[in-house]
């Protein structure tokens, strides 16, 4: 029973990165299903120990952390203002939530790239930015965004195999 569990929640990880193209939370969820595991099975996952843990949670929020950084930093190298910055956070909320129901879900990545962009470009205009400029923040935005996104995703990936590793130790 054991073997048909481990193959479950393995496959239920890596299931759940596809959680990533629709700007859901993905890494926690395999985070979830990881200390789950550690709960159902104690003794055989001694290995997953507190070292374990600390670990695979501090690349989850390291994760989040670049892909929020990284679309700051996007903007920011690409001429943004902070106010861009945080049109193209709000956009990038708003897009991902507008575009979800569109492409079986997989519009919430479009729409979080689009929003991201949008509403940099939308805020840097209200406050005074030419099209040019406003374009070229929004574009840092967006490329910020998407490297964000997919570091992301390369650290769920990387968790998956670390934890599913342990779970076959």
């Amino acid at each position: 029973m054991e073997t048909v569990l481990a193959v479950v929640f393995t496959a239920l990880m890596v299931a759940f990165l596809g959680l990533h193209f629709l700007s859901m939370p993905a890494n926690f969820l395999i985070m979830g299903m990881l200390v789950l595991w550690k709960f159902m099975y104690p003794a055989q996952s001694a290995d997953m120990n507190t070292m374990f843990f600390v670990i695979t949670g501090g690349l989850v929020l390291l994760g989040e952390a670049l892909e929020f950084g990284s679309q700051l930093m996007g903007a920011k190298k690409y001429g943004g203002s902070k106010k861009g910055n945080l049109g193209g956070i709000i956009g990038a909320i708003c897009g991902a939530i507008i575009g979800a129901p569109f492409f079986l879900g997989l519009g919430a990545l479009v729409g979080a790239l689009g929003g991201a962009y949008a509403g940099c470009l939308i805020f840097e205009i209200a406050h005074g930015r030419n099209m040019s400029e406003s374009m070229t923040a929004a574009k840092g935005a967006f490329y910020g965004k998407f490297l964000g996104m997919s570091i992301k995703f390369g650290i769920g990936v990387f968790v998956v195999v670390y934890g599913a590793s342990h779970i076959w130790n």
